[in-house]
């Protein structure tokens, strides 16, 4: 796929896999993306979607501090990660559970963080993933920083950063795309356009027609890509990361997506959308897509799609348990891991916990 021939300020985006599940756009279709290929992406994708609902379910219950479902953007998560390679990394924000999944992140890791444990963000050695940054947009620096370091090192590795619409409006992204534009660092910038940024609705979120057009005043491509649509988003930053190895500098992926639940759990949308909107939105579910094409290839059948089902809540719901399990109990995590050296506001802080913990009552002052 050629990115040149997506101008974004033509109008024009990445399109292969219709509502219906037809092929669109079969001459984007990458030759690698088999139906088997397309197969396991889509039981990627359901275990995006199992593990979402099992987290809204945990922190309904108390079990779970604050989360950000990704209901309705499976297809960006896992089409974009989909075609990283041994020693590129990943560069998360906050909803990029399916990303983190593909590439190696444990699924009770994840539990683990948005339990509030750091013990989290402690990824086995061979993952090269950054740990989830709730910051809105702060990790597209550090990214562009992994970028240039692997150019600088010669190992022709790929860094793939997330965020959100809402981030383009921050300086962080400002400062590392223009940074990425200069020192043409090779690195992918992956925009989740879901539409809102919290609650400010993408048409007040710039004056600019497309967030990928944003990219032209760096110097580097931009390109549009239906988020809902697995093959296009696959197509699109396959495509972006072969001109990233290559020494071609960086590109900007929009992937045009739409948040069916809330931002996070401590969010009510009805407060600033429609339901009616939230509806119109449902039939372009990304799963149902992909779906509908598997079915009329003849590799799904409802038994079959029952037992992905069933199987996929079976391993949820256990690693849900090992998570739970694996929280530590130790208050002093509270404060151990913030300083070298614990500043005296907070020693004193951590001597009252201990202090009311033992039923020993309020510290004095001095």
């Amino acid at each position: 796929m050629n990115l040149a021939d997506f101008d974004p300020l033509a109008g024009r985006r990445v399109e292969i896999l219709d509502i219906q599940g037809n092929v669109v756009g079969r001459d984007l279709r990458p030759a690698d993306l088999s139906d088997a290929r397309l197969l396991d992406l889509y039981d990627r994708m359901v275990y995006l979607r199992v593990a979402d609902q099992q987290a809204l379910t945990m922190q309904r219950a108390g079990r779970m501090g604050t989360y950000p479902p990704t209901l309705g953007q499976e297809a960006a998560n896992i089409g974009s990660a989909a075609v990283l390679e041994e020693g590129d990394w990943l560069v998360p924000s906050f909803r990029e559970m399916g990303a983190m999944l593909l590439r190696g992140v444990p699924l009770a890791l994840i539990y683990m963080y948005w339990m509030g444990s750091e013990w989290g963000s402690h990824f086995p050695e061979n993952v090269r993933v950054l740990p989830i940054c709730a910051p809105v947009g702060t990790q597209i620096s550090h990214g562009v920083g992994l970028a240039w370091a692997a150019k600088l090192k010669k190992e022709g590795t790929v860094t793939l950063i997330y965020f959100g619409d809402g981030a383009t409006s921050k300086g962080d992204c400002h400062e590392a795309m223009n940074f990425a534009g200069v020192f043409q660092t090779p690195c992918i910038f992956f925009c989740q356009n879901n539409q809102y940024a919290i609650s400010v609705p993408r048409s007040t979120q710039t004056a600019a027609a497309t967030l990928a057009q944003k990219a032209v005043a760096y110097g580097f491509p931009g390109v549009m890509v239906d988020g809902n649509d697995l093959l296009a988003v696959y197509a699109a930053t396959q495509a972006a990361a072969a001109q990233a190895r290559s020494g071609g500098g960086p590109v900007f992926i929009e992937a045009q997506t739409y948040r069916l639940g809330p931002h996070t759990t401590a969010d009510d949308p009805s407060r600033y959308r429609l339901e009616e909107e939230v509806k119109a939105q449902e039939s372009d579910d990304p799963l149902r897509r992909v779906r509908l094409y598997l079915e009329k290839q003849g590799l799904l059948t409802p038994a079959a799609e029952t037992e992905r089902w069933e199987r996929y809540r079976a391993l949820v719901q256990a690693e849900a348990k090992k998570a739970e399990a694996a929280i530590p109990l130790n208050p002093d995590d509270i404060f151990d891991y913030h300083y070298a050296t614990l500043p005296p506001y907070l020693a004193f802080q951590k001597d009252y916990l201990h202090r009311i913990l033992a039923g020993r009552g309020e510290p004095t002052d001095g």
